[in-house]
């Protein structure tokens, strides 16, 4: 007997495994078309094509070959719409096509649409995506017409042109792909590099729901609440870090001491802005003195906004977890920040998603230890670096063998489709029925 299921009680997908299957699609087409022989200038493996793939539409920036010299205009065309499909996500693409050719769209991909976007609710989602639409073109064509101020009269309209829309994409999808085997090393002095590059990746790294706040009300006394968050927690860190990356790099002869003092402030800023969220350099990265890496590390594993195209566990989610602890040294029973309280659901959230990342750090590091023979550090910061999606190397990426990348990629996956909506994915949505008497446990 064949049973047929009616449209209205037909088994359904969840939209956390919707999105990532949806991911996982793509980096499986990203791979097929960067295999291909008009995507390369030499060949490539399914390993080099796959890995290179996931870093683009995780928006990580790791790499295994080099994007400029390997993979030919229409392989690099490929790497980047890849970035920008992973960036703002499939389905804000998605509901923005139906929208234009006058489709409906229904609840079901408002839902997608709502976990794509980590909303909390599916209400003003076609305005959001329209926004972020118009915020995503005004910032590249910008970028990418200041970036050419630079490329063009070194390397011509064609290529020059290329390049600036390449690193244009790159830098507002907080991706972090280069066109050059040195990042933009060459360029640690130039104002217009230094200026333009990491205004781009922090206006990406902000997140929609803040470049919607800042687009509509325009006034700090009526922005929400995790807009002021992430306004206040980016600047603090990006001030702190600037300093900080100053004083810990400035004699190092492998960093900054090898600089003019301008082009050290220079780079000083530009490292202390792109650790968090995007992957370019203009230092050497693998001659980090040690508490300059680790700073690195903390910095990568804070990453951007929410709703963004970086990744970490979030600015938003680092305050939250720093104002609970201060709110537990204080006896405090609730958290209280700007005139609003914080619900409880929302610290357990917090907690969720910063144990959930630590430990698969943990787990990472401890499986690439066993596949691959290294520096302990560099092995932490690379495994970081992937979570994050920030795409920051100490040179272990193209060292890594089969296993070794297999987990890199993993992580990146994770990193980019949230630990979170894997938990949920997860986690039983059933209510239990059985109530227990309450206990306690001595902590500390």
């Amino acid at each position: 007997m064949i049973r047929v299921h009616s449209k209205r009680n037909a088994p359904r997908l969840a939209p956390p495994l919707v999105l990532i299957l949806i991911y996982a699609g793509l980096i499986i087409l990203g791979t097929i078309a960067l295999k291909l022989p008009p995507a390369t200038t030499s060949p490539v493996t399914w390993s080099d094509a796959a890995f290179t793939a996931t870093s683009a539409v995780t928006v990580t920036g790791l790499v295994v070959v080099d994007t400029g010299s390997i993979y030919s205009g229409f392989g690099q065309a490929i790497v980047m719409i890849l970035i920008q499909l992973g960036g703002l996500g499939l389905m804000t693409f998605a509901v923005l096509i139906l929208s234009m050719f006058g489709l409906p769209v229904g609840f079901t991909h408002r839902l997608y649409l709502k976990e794509d976007l980590n909303q909390t609710s599916a209400t003003d989602l076609l305005a959001l995506s329209r926004m972020i639409l118009k915020v995503v073109l005004v910032c590249e064509m910008v970028g990418a017409a200041i970036l050419a101020l630079v490329f063009v009269p070194e390397a011509g309209w064609r290529d020059g042109l290329w390049q600036a829309v390449f690193h244009s994409v790159s830098a507002f999808n907080n991706a972090g792909f280069a066109l050059f085997p040195d990042s933009l090393s060459q360029w640690a002095g130039n104002p217009i590099i230094n200026l333009t590059i990491p205004a781009l990746f922090i206006m990406g790294g902000l997140g929609f729901t803040v470049a919607s706040d800042i687009w509509r009300i325009r006034s700090w006394r009526h922005f929400s609440l995790h807009t002021k968050l992430m306004l206040i927690g980016t600047a603090a860190l990006l001030l702190s870090s600037t300093a900080a990356f100053a004083m810990m790099e400035w004699t190092n002869p492998g960093t900054l001491g090898s600089l003019a003092w301008p082009d050290r402030l220079w780079a000083s800023w530009f490292q202390a802005a792109t650790t968090r969220t995007a992957g370019f350099n203009t230092v050497e990265i693998g001659n980090l003195s040690d508490n300059t890496s680790l700073m690195f590390m903390i910095l990568m594993f804070i990453g951007a906004g929410s709703t963004s195209t970086g990744g970490g566990i979030k600015v938003t989610t680092f305050i939250v977890l720093m104002l609970a602890t201060l709110a537990f040294f204080k006896r405090r029973a609730s958290i209280h920040v700007f005139g609003r309280e914080l619900e409880l659901e929302q610290v357990m959230k917090v907690l969720a998603l910063a144990t959930t990342s630590i430990l698969l750090i943990i787990s990472s590091v401890f499986i690439l230890l066993l596949f691959h023979e290294g520096d302990f550090l560099s092995i932490a910061f690379e495994t970081v670096s992937a979570f994050a999606t920030v795409g920051m190397s100490q040179g272990t990426t193209g060292d890594l063998d089969t296993a070794g990348r297999a987990v890199i990629m993993v992580v990146m996956f994770i990193g980019r489709v949230g630990p979170i909506t894997l938990g949920f994915l997860l986690a039983t949505r059933k209510p239990s029925r059985i109530g227990y008497p309450s206990g306690t446990v001595y902590l500390g």
